[in-house]
């Protein structure tokens, strides 16, 4: 119970390789990190600035406001009636 077993070295060893012998990967691997996170939260908030945007309002053509208008109930009242 008390001796660590040989995967137990092996995780030892492999932390203490890359926390001495690493020479600065760990620190170029911690920057890449950050200007990731630092991406996506500028990416999360450009998208949150177009989302508060009201969207653009399109006025309808000219044409369709006059035939909507002269067909009265809509095109409802041409369809066949179903009959039970």
């Amino acid at each position: 119970m008390g001796s660590l077993s040989p995967l137990h070295w092996i995780v030892v060893i492999g932390i203490a390789v890359l926390l001495f012998g690493g020479r600065g990967k760990i620190s170029g691997l911690m920057g890449d990190f950050a200007k990731g996170i630092k991406a996506f939260k500028s990416g999360m908030k450009e998208e949150d600035e177009t989302a508060a945007a009201p969207p653009a309002q399109v006025p309808p053509p000219a044409g369709a406001a006059a035939s909507t208008a002269s067909a009265g109930v809509g095109a409802s009242a041409d369809r066949p009636r179903d009959r039970a």
